[in-house]
């Protein structure tokens, strides 16, 4: 007797459990494949899981998660409504950024949860994240909170949480990129407050 059939995003999460195409899978504890309304029409994207989520296996759940969820909340957004993800799933050691080759080894995960999703709106947490999805040579510090429209998605960057725990500086204009946000979010998505 057969049980249920597994769904692609079921499917999905097995292959990235499993996978081993780099050398992050050797240190990892748990694999950070994403977490979050997978119809959603709004996608977060950070760069990497940090030691916390490594332990716990899902993404933005240590200091900067915490910022993230007090991030969305200003904009009427939650784990509940929208989704995350990173652009490896595995933890590189030391907190340190992903490397090209371990990027390009888990980039079809991240390509198959956005086929997935078929989100209206990306919303790059960082300059990692802003390289691999809206342009490699992106520039954080001069684009961020900038719309960029490509085969009908909107992405944008903002700094990733990390960055505003050690720079209060840039929480000010961090502020002005959410209300950016939000108004996108009523502009081409508002059915994810419905």
């Amino acid at each position: 007797m057969s049980g249920p059939v597994p769904s692609a995003w079921d499917l999905l999460r097995r292959r990235c459990e499993d996978c081993r195409a780099c050398g992050l899978s050797e240190t990892r504890t748990n694999v950070v494949f994403g977490v979050g309304k997978q119809d959603s029409p709004i996608l977060f994207v950070g760069e990497g899981p940090g030691q916390q989520e490594d332990l716990q296996g899902e993404p933005f759940v240590g200091a900067a998660g915490k910022l993230l969820d007090e991030m969305l909340s200003i904009i009427d957004l939650g784990r509940d409504n929208c989704y995350i993800a990173n652009v490896v799933k595995c933890r590189p050691p030391g907190n340190r950024d992903p490397r090209e080759e371990e990027q390009a080894a888990c980039a079809e995960y991240l390509q198959e949860q956005i086929r997935l999703i078929q989100p209206k709106l990306i919303i790059c947490l960082g300059r990692i994240a802003a390289g691999v999805l809206i342009r490699r040579d992106f520039r954080i510090t001069r684009e961020h909170g900038k719309w960029t429209k490509r085969d009908g998605v909107w992405y944008t960057a903002i700094y990733h949480p990390s960055a505003l725990l050690r720079d209060l500086n840039r929480r000010p204009e961090t502020f002005l990129d959410l209300m950016n946000i939000r108004d996108k979010v009523r502009e081409v998505c508002p059915e994810v407050w419905n």
